[in-house]
């Protein structure tokens, strides 16, 4: 069982930068393959980035490559979202999932468990 806790969230200008951070519980934190999804109201939750285990391979969806960036810290059971170049459009709730597997990162259902989410808000 893991939980997942995520911070970070705010209200950010358009152009500006915000780090998102999830942090996990258990030791066994590094077999999992992490990743961070949004959802804006009325939509469906996207998939942005994912961080395969052991590998350490990323992966991105268009919207957010070169803005975004994922990485982890085993050492303290944490993956972050980097984001910079923020827009109006990436307003969300922003959610945090970790995966046992490293199969189909870009689908909600490959992911066992979820984190509350965090509300970021990009103003024009």
């Amino acid at each position: 069982q893991v939980q997942l806790v995520e911070s970070g969230g705010g209200l950010v200008q358009a152009g500006g930068s915000l780090s998102l951070s999830c942090a996990a519980s258990g030791s066994t934190f590094s077999t999992y393959a992490m990743a961070w999804f949004r959802q804006a109201p009325g939509k469906e939750r996207d998939f942005l980035a994912a961080l395969i285990r052991n590998s350490g391979k990323t992966y991105y969806a268009n919207s957010v490559r070169g803005r975004f960036a994922i990485s982890r810290d085993n050492a303290k059971n944490t993956v972050y979202l980097q984001m910079t170049s923020l827009k109006p459009e990436d307003t969300a709730v922003y959610y945090c999932a970790a995966s046992r597997n490293n199969r189909n990162v870009y689908l909600r259902g490959s992911y066992d468990y979820w984190g509350q989410g965090t509300q970021v808000t990009v103003s024009s």
